[in-house]
């Protein structure tokens, strides 16, 4: 009986420890996310250029055939109310190894803040050179616009284009460029429209 007794409150002892735990660790989990979240988004558009709350100024957006997923989230930059830049969390389906996972900011007069690759899983030492960590292939983005090169060419040079391969890793690069494209014409079909929905709208028409 006492022993029945005791392995009962042993088992509530235990379960409340688990739940606990798991409370604390999803917390740390979530603001290290934040934290990480912000640091990039801070690489992208300069905290001085703006005010607001961009973690949760944040809209969701469906354009598949344009950014890649079936849902998009787009963190919008405001300084003193007005537009800065959206930074679109977008996926290039196509890389030689699966989907790729990029941050994408588009500041309000079409040019780009910057790109960044979130996640991947191309070729070590071929295709992770889209990494910053591994190249400086990423910054080229820059500054560039649906204007800069002309659309015709956003593809990488072995197509055509203006956009610099890797050597023996075409298909990762040229994915990466032709997501980017994509972003900055769908920022133009939607810029006002972005930054006029409140935080979590509904989807895009």
């Amino acid at each position: 009986m006492i022993a029945g007794v005791l392995l009962a409150l042993f088992g509530v002892l235990g379960s409340t420890l688990v739940a606990f735990t798991y409370v604390q660790t999803a917390e740390r989990i979530a603001q290290n996310e934040r934290e990480a979240l912000l640091r990039t988004l801070n690489a992208l558009v300069p905290p001085e250029d703006w005010d607001n709350d961009m973690v949760n100024d944040r809209i969701l957006v469906r354009r598949k055939t344009l950014l890649g997923d079936d849902a998009t989230t787009v963190y919008r930059a405001r300084r003193e109310g007005a537009p800065v830049a959206a930074v679109f969390a977008i996926v290039a389906p196509d890389g030689y190894s699966g989907a790729i996972k990029m941050l994408v900011a588009v500041r309000w007069d079409g040019s780009l803040g910057g790109v960044r690759v979130i996640s991947h899983k191309e070729t070590p030492g071929l295709g992770d050179r889209i990494e910053e960590s591994h190249s400086d292939w990423i910054y080229g983005f820059k500054g560039r616009s649906l204007g800069d090169p002309p659309l015709q060419r956003w593809r990488v040079k072995r197509d055509g284009g203006d956009f610099d391969q890797f050597t023996g890793a075409t298909i990762t690069p040229r994915a990466v460029v032709k997501g980017v494209k994509n972003t900055l014409i769908y920022f133009k079909e939607k810029r006002d429209w972005l930054f006029e929905q409140t935080a979590q709208p509904p989807e895009v028409p």
